[in-house]
C-alpha cells in the first residue's frame, strides 16, 4: 500500500474509532443526563402518553392526569388547584415542574425503579403503562383553615402531628392556579407566566420552607430552654431592666413601644414570657453565653443547614456573632436570626412532644397503579433539644402566654393552648413582621402550628394568633376535640 492510501486508511480508521466512543459516551455515560434533561421533547412526549400517578389528600386527588384524545394522551389537572399550590407545585410543557411534581416525578411518572415489575407486566400484558401515587400527609381541614386565614395578606402556616413529624398543613399565600401553567396551550400558559412575574410578591414562591425570615419574640423560647437547662426555674427572677444599654457600646435597647416591664426592673423568667420583654431576654442570652445559645438553637434545627421533606427547606440559622452586644440582639430574635415557618413550628412541636423533635416529612405513603404500598414514611427523630422535665416548664410558660399575656387572641374555649407571640423589625421604611407558634390541646398536644405573616405592621399577638387559632381549632373539631 501506498503512502497517499495508508494515510487515508488511517485516517478513515481514526474517525471510525472516533465515532464508536462517541456513540457509546452519548449511549452509555450520557445516557441517564440525556433521558431526564428536561429539554429532551422525546422523554417528555413519552411522558404525556403515560398517565402519570396522582397527588393525593385524605383520599382524593389535588393533582391528576386526564385523558384528552390528543396527540399529547393526557393533561395533568388540579382540583382546588391554589388551595395546594405551595406543595404540589406545577408539572409544564414550557416550564418544567416544581413541588411535589418535581421531588416525586419518578414515580409520578412511573420510572422508579420500584415500578419496574409492573413495567415489566405492562410490556407483556399491552396494558398501558402508568404512574405511582404519592399520598400527602395534609389535612384538607388544616388547609383550607390556613388558607382563609392568610387571606389578602402575604405569608405562611405549617402545622405539624408534633408526635410524627407529619405535615398537617402547609399553605403560602398569595397563590396561584397550577392547572394553568399544565395546560396544553403554549400560549397560554406563556400569557399566565407573564402574569406571575409581574406580580410581587410572586405568588410561586413557598413562602413556608422557600425562603427565611427574623422571628422576633419566637426566639425567646430557644433562650428559655437554654436558661431552664441550665438550672433556671419558670419563678427564677432574672433583670429586666426599662432599657438595656449593651455591653462594650452606647446603644440601647428598649421594650415594645418602650413599654416598661416591671417597676421593679426585675421579674420572673415566667412573667418575662408571658409579656416577651426585650430587655430581660437580652441580659438573659448574654447571661448564659453565645455557646448555649447556639447550642439550643442548633439542637432545635437552627443549624444553618438544608434538607428535605421531600421539598427543599431553605436553613434556618443565628448567624455569626461578633460581640455580647451582638449576642443581645439575637436572644430576641433579631439581628442575624433567621428561621422558616416550617422551623418555627418545629420549635413548637418539640416543646409539645415531650422535648424530642419530630424530623418533618409530608409524604405518609407512595402508591403502585394497582394502589399497592410501595413504601411508608416512618417517623424519625431529628433531635432531643431538651428534656421532658424542661419542655414541661416551657409548656408552663407558653400556657401563661396565651392565658395571660401577648397570645390571649390564640385561646380556644374548653382547649388549654400554649404559643409564643413573635413581632419582628424588618427596616424603619417597612412594618413589622408578626408570628406566632403554639399547639394543643397542651395538656396532651396533638397539632403544632406557625404564622408567619409578612410586613403584617401589627404585633404578633394580634394578626397571626388569630390564624394560628382557626387553623387548630379546625383540625381539632375534626378529630373531635
Amino acid at each position: 500500500m501506498n503512502a497517499p492510501l495508508r494515510r487515508v486508511a488511517i485516517s478513515v480508521l481514526v474517525l471510525f474509532t472516533l465515532l464508536i466512543i462517541n456513540v457509546n459516551y452519548i449511549q452509555v455515560v450520557r445516557s441517564e443526563d440525556l433521558r431526564s434533561n428536561r429539554s429532551n421533547t422525546r422523554v417528555l412526549a413519552e411522558e404525556y402518553d403515560r398517565e402519570r400517578g396522582a397527588i393525593v389528600v385524605a383520599g382524593n386527588p389535588v393533582a391528576e392526569s386526564v385523558p384528552t384524545g390528543d396527540r399529547l394522551t393526557y393533561l395533568r389537572q388540579y382540583p382546588q388547584g391554589p388551595l395546594y399550590a405551595a406543595v404540589t407545585g406545577y408539572y409544564s410543557l414550557i416550564y418544567s415542574r416544581t413541588g411535589i411534581e418535581d421531588a416525586e416525578n419518578d414515580l409520578l411518572a412511573g420510572s422508579d425503579p420500584r415500578l419496574f415489575v409492573r413495567r415489566l407486566a405492562d410490556l407483556f400484558t399491552g396494558r398501558d403503562p402508568s404512574g405511582g401515587d404519592v399520598v400527602l400527609t395534609l389535612d384538607p381541614a388544616v388547609q383550607q383553615a390556613a388558607m382563609a386565614g392568610l387571606e389578602g395578606v402575604t405569608g405562611a402556616v405549617v402545622a405539624l402531628d408534633p408526635s410524627t413529624g407529619a405535615v398537617l398543613g402547609m399553605a403560602s399565600t398569595p397563590t396561584y392556579d397550577p392547572t394553568q401553567l399544565s395546560s396544553h396551550d403554549p400560549d397560554a400558559i406563556r400569557a399566565y407566566w407573564d402574569s406571575l412575574e409581574q406580580q410581587s410578591p410572586d405568588p410561586r414562591l413557598n413562602r413556608a420552607i422557600a425562603d427565611n425570615y427574623p422571628p422576633g419574640s419566637l426566639f425567646k423560647v430557644i433562650v428559655s430552654a437554654a436558661a431552664l437547662e441550665d438550672g433556671y426555674r419558670p419563678d427564677t427572677v432574672i433583670p429586666a431592666p426599662d432599657v438595656l444599654t449593651l455591653p462594650n457600646t452606647s446603644t440601647t435597647l428598649e421594650n415594645f413601644n418602650g413599654s416598661i416591664c416591671d417597676p421593679s426592673g426585675e421579674q420572673q423568667l415566667i412573667r418575662a414570657l408571658t409579656i416577651s420583654c426585650n430587655t430581660a431576654f437580652a441580659q438573659l442570652g448574654i447571661d448564659l453565653g453565645e455557646d448555649r445559645i447556639r447550642e439550643m438553637s442548633e439542637a432545635f434545627g437552627l443549624d444553618g443547614e438544608s434538607f428535605d421533606i421531600p421539598l427543599r427547606v431553605e436553613p434556618s440559622g443565628i448567624g455569626d456573632i461578633e460581640s455580647e452586644a451582638a449576642l443581645g440582639q439575637t436572644s430576641i430574635g433579631q439581628r442575624d436570626v433567621r428561621m422558616t415557618p416550617l422551623q418555627a413550628a418545629m420549635v413548637a412541636a418539640a416543646v409539645a412532644n415531650d422535648g424530642t423533635l419530630m424530623t418533618p416529612y409530608l409524604v405518609d405513603q407512595v402508591r403502585a397503579p394497582d394502589l399497592s404500598v410501595l413504601d411508608q414514611t416512618d417517623p424519625e427523630v431529628f433531635s432531643e433539644p431538651v428534656s421532658e422535665d424542661v419542655a414541661g416548664q416551657l409548656t408552663e410558660m407558653m400556657r401563661s402566654v396565651v392565658d395571660n399575656g401577648s397570645g390571649r387572641a390564640a385561646q380556644i374555649p374548653g382547649v388549654q393552648v400554649a404559643g409564643k407571640t413573635g413581632t419582628a423589625q424588618v427596616r424603619e421604611d417597612v412594618p413589622d413582621h408578626n408570628w406566632f407558634i403554639g399547639f394543643a390541646p397542651a395538656d396532651d398536644p396533638t397539632i403544632a402550628v406557625a404564622v408567619f405573616v409578612a410586613n403584617g405592621g401589627g404585633t404578633g399577638g394580634d394578626v397571626s394568633a388569630p390564624i394560628a387559632r382557626q387553623v387548630m381549632q379546625a383540625y381539632l373539631e375534626g378529630q373531635g376535640g
